[in-house]
């Protein structure tokens, strides 16, 4: 029997994430989405990921610290990356910089669990560099070196704009990584439990996944849905929007699921989010504009929206660039995505499925001079 795109089918087994698609509810390691994200951190979630429990304080300082320690580049990587063309994609530009990341590794012949522990945290720090400093170099501007204090997700917004964001607005983004960390065997971490597999090593296993992910199907749905609420421009054009779209058999991206037959849990606290990052800015359009959305597909279409659909413009709000928007999912998935490599190396197997033949099954051979 086989399943189209393996849907529902089981691949292997895990104790990193729990997706339960009746009942929408997404747990890391048992602990319940909706609470990391009301009273966890990013750096926190990351150590869970990693390490199947919550840190102590102890455990928190040190991993906070080793995060900050890792975020420079070396200077080569940023010489190379000034060598791409203004106009590579960031996600092209993520995937070369990583895979280049391994040159340098002192101890990539190291394949111990404590080795790649490290790595992991190298490249959860490294991975918002890239993309600002990507940013900066195609903008033409000076670059900024990344803070030596504050968290991962302030680092981000400070490394962007310039300036250290103010408390709320780096929780928002803080909140939004901890929602995107993992997601059980989305295509990206398969990809990347896939490569480990072989026993590549993690920074291969990494660019599998920011490739899988560089996919529209998989990664980009956010930023379509920014596109989207650009074009409709004010509330009173969503519904001719909407049927003039669907009319055209047009996908209104940002809605349904794989797994999920209920709500996103995840979309819960971004919707949330969207709205009071606009009442904030004094800009309630975007968010305004998505809830009319989400109410017409809704009824229209009986279906809920996704993790895409309101982060798109919670990331919009806070300034990013709509084609950082992929990227920045990546630098949030990350640390899924080397806790996956952490447990497929753990426990490895190479991943070897089986294809159904469904071709001729007797072609006889013709010679070349015989063919017409």
């Amino acid at each position: 029997m086989t399943t189209e795109g393996l849907e529902d089918v089981v691949a292997t087994t895990s104790r990193i994430c729990d997706l339960d698609g009746k009942l929408g509810k997404l747990t890391y390691y048992g602990i319940d989405i909706h609470d990391l994200a009301r009273h966890s951190s990013f750096e926190e979630t990351a150590y869970l990921l990693w390490h199947g429990v919550l840190p102590t304080k102890t455990q928190l300082a040190e991993v906070e610290q080793q995060l900050r320690a890792n975020r420079a580049l070396p200077s080569r990587i940023i010489d190379l990356m000034h060598l791409l063309p203004s106009s590579t994609s960031p996600m092209d530009v993520l995937r070369t910089t990583v895979s280049a990341l391994a040159a340098f590794d002192d101890d990539l012949s190291d394949k111990s669990t404590a080795a790649d522990e490290r790595r992991a945290i190298r490249l959860t720090s490294a991975l918002p560099t890239i993309i600002m400093t990507w940013n900066s170099i195609r903008e033409k501007r000076n670059l900024v070196e990344p803070l030596q204090t504050g968290t991962h997700a302030a680092n981000m917004l400070y490394m962007l704009t310039g300036k250290e964001p103010d408390a709320y607005t780096a929780h928002a983004l803080d909140v939004a990584l901890i929602l995107h960390a993992d997601h059980e065997l989305n295509a990206s971490t398969f990809a990347a439990r896939v490569t480990a597999g072989t026993k590549a090593d993690m920074y291969a296993s990494v660019v599998a996944a920011i490739s899988a992910l560089s996919g529209p199907l998989h990664g980009g749905a956010n930023e379509q849905v920014i596109r989207m609420l650009l074009r409709i421009g004010e509330v009173r054009n969503v519904e001719s929007y909407l049927e003039d779209a669907l009319a055209r058999k047009e996908r209104i991206m940002g809605f349904g699921h794989r797994v999920y037959r209920t709500e996103d849990p995840r979309a819960t606290h971004l919707r949330a989010m969207s709205q009071e990052l606009g009442e904030r800015t004094g800009d309630v359009r975007w968010y305004e504009m998505s809830r009319a959305i989400e109410e017409y597909i809704k009824g229209h279409k009986g279906l809920n929206a996704n993790v895409d659909f309101y982060s798109a413009s919670v990331y919009y709000m806070l300034g990013i660039p709509i084609d950082l928007d992929t990227p920045i999912f990546a630098s949030s998935r990350i640390s899924g995505w080397t806790a996956h490599i952490l447990e497929q190396y753990a426990n490895n197997r190479l991943i070897r499925p089986r294809a159904e033949y469904v071709g001729a099954k007797v072609t006889e051979y013709v010679p070349l001079e015989q063919r017409g």
